[in-house]
């Protein structure tokens, strides 16, 4: 009877500790995080800057997220196409974003039991002169078999808020992804603008070389007959070589350029090329800007910061956690003896209990690291206020840059005319006699720095353009980010699809990264724009 008491006194205790548990473990959905709510800025209600281009119409008011076709350049699409596919550190970048994801199902896999079975085995022989032997068998046989449970209650909240926490780093990691795709494709459009910019000065280059060769020559004739001194001959040489030399020099940077577009698109410089054009023929892009308040979710770089301030937000649950009490679960199970005796239900073994941590003084540990979790918010809420700064001074310079550019441009254009003109004129009234060689020499040196000068500008034009581009997301937007849900890349009872788990978002991360290690591929079959464009010809006068 005492005995039956005794276990039926034992069954209650287990029972109440057994609902205690339970009872703390509903209240899981204790969160100890701060409610988290984003900044709200004031911001302008729209830009100051002006854009030197036409009101777009209401179909064009947001950005493609192929903006580089704004230029129409078949050749920068295919490259573009191609740096996207293969470029290897934009691939890196996905390959950080599906490392994030996994973090995402391993912190959720300390919410579950952690379940395992442990067997082990054992043949021992003794020395027959051991001291104390008392007669012990030389040898013995162990064998043992048990299951292991374990599982800690997430009553806190701590295990969740780090779920929560990698689930945000993996839609930070996208976001900076997102950041690291628009990043390349602006250097890939920027350089290949260059490019172009390049080829048309080597062009004016060649056409200028060409024609001081023939006012060379009409010196020369000049100084047979007596009628030019020898003083401008020697005019004529120094101008032709400096240009010569002025040409070499563009054309080392356009190698440059070359080689670093084929480095971008995944290929070695030395069987990279892309056949020269004659003339900077780009087509001007309207730009829709939409209004400030809209950067916020066009930004990858708004969007990772945000998502680091809400990781922040989350730690200072997990401190606040520590706190309190913790509890875990455990429970071993299994048979054990000597010989093989292991259908004895006589060798079979259990333990289970519950353990309780409180933690009473530390010394300020917890409540110290309560404090630096306060203070790294507060630090990725000044980031995030000085990255949305940022990115309308990015913006504002952009719309002021291609303003003035645009009218520099306009400018430059006449000036090439009346420079031309002035050109024509004096190589005429110096070959009939009326004029000086060093008035002829001097509106040469004016053409061609002028062209030289509107290349150059019309290049920046279009960069800027590029530039401002980017700095309104290339047509990104934070509804691209996967979702919380999203982020997790495998469940638990999940065993296929571990090589690449499923895409989410806008991420592509390849699959196969071998496919890829060709390094000898040319520049796209596609023609580039400007390919059939000629140069304005030089006025030649009377000359022959």
């Amino acid at each position: 009877m005492k005995k039956t008491r005794h276990r039926l006194g034992r069954l209650a205790r287990q029972a109440a500790l057994g609902s205690g548990l339970l009872a703390l473990t509903s209240l899981g959905a204790c969160d100890l995080a701060p409610r988290y709510e984003p900044p709200h800025f004031v911001v302008p209600d729209s830009w100051e800057g002006q854009a030197p281009f036409a009101v777009a119409r209401p179909a064009d008011m947001t950005l493609p997220s192929d903006w580089w076709t704004l230029f129409r350049d078949p050749l920068l699409n295919e490259l573009e196409d191609r740096a996207i596919a293969e470029n290897g550190d934009l691939q890196a970048a996905a390959e950080r974003f599906l490392q994030a994801r996994s973090l995402v199902a391993k912190a959720r896999a300390d919410l579950l039991p952690h379940l395992s079975l442990d067997a082990g085995g054992s043949d021992n022989k003794q020395s027959a002169d051991r001291l104390f032997r008392n007669g012990a068998t030389l040898t013995q046989t162990q064998e043992e078999y048990a299951g292991l449970a374990s599982w800690e209650p997430d009553i806190w909240s701590a295990i969740r808020n780090r779920v929560r926490m990698n689930r945000q780093a993996a839609q930070q990691e996208a976001a900076r992804f997102a950041m690291a795709r628009l990043s390349l494709e602006a250097e890939l459009a920027t350089d290949y603008i260059q490019l172009r910019g390049y080829d048309a000065q080597v062009a004016i280059y060649q056409q200028s070389i060409a024609y001081y060769k023939r006012a060379l020559d009409v010196t020369r004739t000049q100084l047979q007959y007596k009628a030019a001194p020898r003083l401008d001959l020697a005019r004529a040489e120094a101008q032709l070589y400096t240009t010569q030399a002025a040409l070499y020099d563009i054309q080392a940077a356009r190698e440059v350029t070359e080689h670093a577009i084929a480095v971008l698109t995944n290929s070695a410089p030395s069987s990279f090329h892309i056949d020269p054009v004659k003339a900077l023929d780009f087509h001007q892009p309207s730009i829709p800007t939409g209004v400030p308040s809209g950067l916020l979710q066009r930004r990858p770089d708004i969007a990772s910061a945000e998502r680091e301030m809400a990781q922040a937000n989350r730690a200072i649950g997990i401190a606040r956690a520590a706190f309190y009490p913790h509890f875990s679960l455990n429970a071993d199970a299994g048979f054990e003896a000597n010989g093989f005796k292991l259908a004895n239900l006589a060798n079979s073994l259990w333990t289970y209990g519950a353990r309780m941590n409180i933690p009473l003084f530390d010394g300020g540990v917890h409540r110290a690291e309560l404090q630096r979790s306060w203070s790294a918010y507060r630090e990725t809420r000044d980031q995030y206020r000085t990255t949305v700064l940022s990115a309308f001074r990015e913006v504002e310079d952009g719309l002021s840059r291609t303003n003035r550019l645009n009218l520099e441009n306009q400018a430059l254009e006449k000036a090439v005319n009346a420079n031309l003109e002035t050109q024509n004129m004096t190589m005429t009234l110096y070959q009939g006699g009326v004029g000086t060689y060093l008035d002829a020499i001097f509106s040469q040196e004016n053409t061609l720095h002028s062209r030289i000068t509107q290349v150059e500008v019309a290049t920046r034009l279009y960069q800027a353009d590029v530039s401002l581009i980017r700095s309104l997301g290339g047509g990104w937007d934070s509804r691209n980010l996967p979702t919380m849900a999203e982020t997790l890349s495998v469940g638990a009872f999940q065993y296929e699809g571990l090589h690449h788990p499923k895409q989410v978002g806008d991420v592509n991360a390849s699959e196969h990264p071998e496919a890829h290690e060709d390094l000898t591929h040319d520049a796209p079959d596609a023609v580039g724009r400007g390919t059939n464009a000629h140069l304005k010809p030089l006025p030649i006068g009377a000359m022959p």
